[in-house]
């Protein structure tokens, strides 16, 4: 969950169940025009196939806690955060994929569609599958 920190705000990434290795930070930066979001995620599965490598869909969620139940385990996380009302991939909580090198990955962006007190109390997911910007991706 997004904890504030004097205009800043950092969430701790955590594996499930599938993908216990995975760990990392997201740091979002409030600045003048908007918001520097940065992530360095350690442990995320790799590709056996050295051509390809593996990208991730990379979203903030609307919910409050990345709990779940037997079925979901992170059910809680609920969907991508949409304030706006807007298709995807204009969604607020839509943000550019990882990729992965060698199960690690780092991503910064400078981007305007929220600011670091629209995101507090809300979750950062990871999706182990990309994001096409075309069609709604699974929870």
């Amino acid at each position: 969950m997004l904890t504030n920190i004097f205009n800043n705000a950092k969430a701790h990434v955590k594996g499930g169940r599938c993908y216990p290795n995975i760990n990392g930070t997201v740091t979002f930066k409030q600045a003048k025009g908007g918001v520097l979001v940065t992530a360095k995620i350690n442990g995320l599965p790799q590709s056996d196939n050295h051509c390809t490598g593996r990208f991730f869909g990379f979203h903030i969620h609307e919910g409050n806690s990345c709990t779940g139940d037997i079925n979901d385990e992170f059910a809680n996380a609920k969907s991508h955060l949409n304030t706006t009302n807007c298709p995807h991939p204009f969604h607020v909580g839509d943000l550019p994929p990882l990729i992965d090198n060698n199960g690690y990955a780092y991503m910064s962006v400078f981007i305007n569609k929220f600011t670091v007190r629209d995101i507090i109390g809300k979750v950062v997911i990871i999706h182990d599958m990309p994001d096409d910007f075309k069609t709604q991706p699974s929870r």
